[in-house]
This record gives C-alpha cells, structure tokens and sequence, in this order.
C-alpha cells in the first residue's frame, strides 16, 4: 500500500515518519515542493515527494494532515482522483482566540468529521484517524506501563476502517474504533474523548482505553 500524506505541520510530518518507520511506502506532499522534498528527506526510509496532485494519484490511502478548511478545497479539487481511495482526516474545525487558545468552528452538535465525511467525493472512503490535540503524543512509543499507545478511530466502511487499523498498527499503535462517522466528534478536540487515547498528557494502553469507552 502507498499512502500519501498532504501537509508537513506538526501532524502530518510524525505520521509519514511513523508510517515510512513501519515499511509503508510514503509519499509527501506540501505547499510547495520544497517543503514536500524537504519533508521527506527528513523522514527518510524512501519516502519520496510529489506536488498534491501526483501525491494523490499514486497512493491507495491519503492522509489530509492539513487544516479543515484546507481539506475541504482539496476534496473537490482532487474530487476525481480520490475515487476508489481511502480517505484518513485527523483534521479539527478550530481557530485560535484571542487570548492565545483554540476554538471550536463547528455547527453546534456537529463535529467536524461529520462535516468532512459529508464532502467526501463520490467513490472515496473516509476514516477519522491519527488525529490529535498533542501532536507530540504521536511520537509515542509506550504506555506509562509500557503498553502500546492506544489510537482512535471511526469510519462508517468497515473495510476501510481495517485498512486504516491496519496502518495504526504498523505506525506502533493500538487501534481501537470508537464507532461510526457520527461517533467521531468524542475523538476530536473539545471531545469526551481523547483522539490519541491520551489523558492528561499521557497515553492510554487498551484496558484503560477502552474503560474509557465504556464509561
């Protein structure tokens, strides 16, 4: 499987690491192409770099580690090439206040994988996954016990969603499925949960994860 990861910021650069680490074929793609070759030399193990286009179209699985808005322009710009493929959106609806935090921009009761599920191109599969406050917790690799770092997800596909645990697991972690689409927001920023099954600036392995869950 090649999957293509858009966008270099703090998310999208530690999931194509994570990812190429594991043996996936990884192609990065950014803003420009410097940034996008830069990008992948920084996360080595061949990981190549394209322009959006040529990064979607070669891949099976894209990751969207842009911001919302930026995603939605790019799933009706690339409506067509997306056919067929698994779409991963870790993206949250937010912008920063004035005092130096973050808030919600989501519809009341409307999360923001709701609304991107909503976009999605026909053909195309969508996954909420690797999608996280902290990004730093994406560099996790063990529990405070040392188990493996739980990670969120939800898809109303199925076999998109076992395509996608599957790629949590070789980027090291647990993948634990919240529910459907309609369960994403809880695994949001501002959500019930939280998305990397962090907690206090701490990861959670499966026990406690799903403990969680079942609260």
């Amino acid at each position: 499987m090649t999957v293509a990861v858009i966008g270099t910021g703090d998310i999208g650069s530690r999931v194509a690491r994570r990812l190429a680490d594991g043996g996936v074929d990884v192609v990065v793609a950014a803003s420009n192409i410097a940034g996008a070759q830069s990008a992948a030399a920084s996360v080595g193990h061949g990981a190549r770099a394209a322009d959006v286009a040529d990064a979607v179209g070669s891949a099976d699985t894209v990751v969207f580690a842009t911001w919302f808005a930026t995603t939605k322009e790019l799933l009706a710009q690339h409506a067509a090439q997306l056919s067929g493929k698994i779409v991963v959106d870790p993206s949250n609806n937010i912008a920063v206040d004035g005092s130096g935090g973050v808030v919600s921009q989501n519809p009341e009761g409307v999360s923001a994988g709701q609304q991107l599920a909503d976009a999605i191109p026909a053909g195309a599969r969508y996954v909420k996954a690797f999608g996280t406050p902290t990004a730093e917790l994406l560099d996790s690799t063990a529990t405070e016990s040392g188990d493996t770092p739980v990670l969120f997800y939800a898809t109303d596909d199925d076999a998109a969603g076992r395509a996608v645990a599957e790629l949590i697991t070789t980027a090291g972690f647990e993948p634990l499925k919240v529910g459907g689409v309609d369960a994403s927001g809880p695994i949001e920023v501002f959500g019930d949960l939280p998305p990397l099954g962090g907690l206090n600036g701490r990861t959670l392995g499966r026990d406690e994860a799903l403990q969680l869950l079942n609260k």
